[in-house]
Parts: C-alpha cells; structure tokens; sequence
C-alpha cells in the first residue's frame, strides 16, 4: 500500500500497472500531475501477513488539486499474485 502511494506521490505510473493485478488491472493509467498527493494515513489492516493470500487495507490519502485540499477514503484488497503482493480492488464502505 504504501509504495502505491509513493508511486501515485511522484507520478509512477509504470510502478501502479506493475503492482495491480492482472485480471482488474486498466489497461493504460493517466495520472493527473495536478493533483498533488502530501499525506497517507494507515486507518486499519486485516490480515495480510506473510502467511495470508489476502488483505485489505483501510486509508486515507490526503492531497491537493488546483490549490485545495483534499482526502480519499479507500478500504482496499490486495492479494498474491505469482507470489507478490498486488492491488485487487477497491471495497465498497
């Protein structure tokens, strides 16, 4: 999760495609150089431990667009793929 952050942070998007798994994974991503990502929160973790084949992670993006602030809540699903961890989707609240 938080390399995905990091990538989105400095505009990474070979890095996204890469960690996105393949049966959700777009096939392009444009990322917007405008929306300017300053701050992760870790809100809560489910599993996702060296043993688990899945996780979830629940955060909260903070970032700035055209000068304003703003956040993106996200409750996540990451799962192995070829034996790395990679996103799966986004959960619904």
């Amino acid at each position: 999760m938080r390399s995905r952050y990091t990538a989105f942070a400095v505009g990474d998007a070979d890095y996204l495609l890469r960690s996105w798994h393949s049966s959700t994974r777009p096939a392009r991503l444009r990322l917007d150089p405008a929306q300017q990502w300053t701050r992760l929160e870790i809100v809560d973790t489910e599993r996702g431990s060296l043993f688990d084949s899945e996780g979830t992670v629940t955060f909260r993006a903070h970032y700035r667009e055209s000068g304003r602030p703003g956040t993106l809540d996200e409750r996540s699903r990451f799962v192995r793929e070829d034996g790395r961890w990679v996103y799966l989707d986004a959960l619904p609240d």
